[in-house]
């Protein structure tokens, strides 16, 4: 069982930090971001503080880790939550001070790119929480989805069991950040169906969890940048989930694939796998398409674990990452997948 450590959470009233640890995006995009901001204020209560880099597009390494280390060194800052996440995050890995983080450990929120840092502070035995970031989260026009108003507030506030509920919605499309009209109501949502289970019959696995945006895992695995060695992750709940590029069900399997060669698959008892975001800008795909994406998403897994890991436990389609609504997935912290009760409860 993990021995990792769970920050002290912050209080109604607290200054936390916002940091651009990956991409700059509220320099150009405020609407979404002076929602969320507005957002962290009123309807939770805290105080959100910027650093230099928040709203600096094409800001270096060394300035966003600057940012990461006066928002864990600050004692005022109870806890430290990423405007939006983006692709290079894994050069700002190098400049950061193990050390300092160590001795002051704070509650980090983020996704996508942000898996490098939640990857890295689970080296340090810290735990982190995966989404809720303030431009999409809390930046979702016209509301936040209740489902994910509830799962951000229990982390953010609460230290204890919190069972995840599959949702009956899924967002469909998504609005122009750059158009003002888009956040005078919420995102079109489309019914959908709950989880599916694999090998879930009469088991339950409770572990540590590690994981985070597939995409972004392969390429620290390629890096042999914050990966341990296989063993460390015996017994552990895997989360995955796929990012808004929305990677070919090929390129999935062969990430999966490529971790089975490893060793790496077959240390998790249990997968959690996200629902894959299945309508882009780039790919608008009909709602027909959406669904053939996702089933051939799964199918791909289903693949990598037949041949590597065949005694894993899976639910696909849980409903987080980049997804929305979005729960909150505690990295490092405990998970419970029960199979025979068809409940999947974490630890915040």
């Amino acid at each position: 069982m993990s021995t990792h450590l769970y920050p002290t959470k912050p209080r109604a009233g607290d200054r936390v930090a916002v940091l651009s640890p990956s991409s700059g995006l509220p320099g150009i995009l405020p609407l979404p971001f002076e929602l969320g901001l507005r957002r962290l204020r009123e309807e939770f209560g805290l105080e959100p503080v910027e650093y230099a880099a928040t709203r600096k597009l094409g800001s270096t390494p060394l300035e966003r880790a600057a940012d990461i280390h006066a928002a864990f060194a600050d004692p005022d800052i109870k806890a430290v939550i990423s405007s939006i996440g983006g692709d290079d995050q894994i050069t700002v890995l190098p400049h950061l001070d193990r050390d300092l983080l160590r001795a002051n450990p704070k509650p980090f929120f983020g996704y996508s790119d942000c898996t490098n840092l939640l990857v890295f502070l689970g080296n340090l035995g810290i735990v982190g929480y995966h989404g809720g970031t303030v431009m999409v989260e809390m930046g979702r026009p016209g509301a936040m989805h209740p489902l994910t108003a509830g799962s951000l507030r229990a982390a953010l506030f609460t230290r204890g069991a919190f069972e995840l509920t599959p949702s009956k919605e899924t967002n469909g499309a998504d609005g122009r950040w750059e158009e003002p009209r888009t956040f005078d109501s919420e995102p079109e949502m489309r019914s959908c169906d709950g989880w599916i289970w694999h090998n879930a019959d009469g088991r339950a696995v409770r572990g540590a969890s590690w994981g985070g945006n597939l995409e972004i895992l392969s390429w620290l695995l390629m890096a042999d940048r914050e990966i341990q060695p296989v063993a460390a992750y015996a017994g552990r709940v895997l989360f995955l989930e796929t990012s808004e590029e929305m990677p070919s069900a090929d390129e999935v399997y062969r990430i999966l694939r490529n971790m089975g060669e490893r060793g790496l698959l077959r240390q998790f008892p249990a997968l959690l796998m996200g629902r894959a975001k299945n309508w882009s800008f780039d790919q608008p795909l009909a709602v027909e398409q959406g669904e053939r994406y996702r089933e051939e998403q799964r199918n791909a897994v289903m693949r990598a674990l037949s041949e590597y890991a065949p005694e894993t436990m899976a639910v696909f389609d849980v409903d987080l990452g980049h997804t929305d609504p979005q729960q909150i997935i505690p990295f490092g912290g405990h998970i419970d997948v029960d199979g025979v009760g068809r409940r999947i409860v974490v630890t915040y």
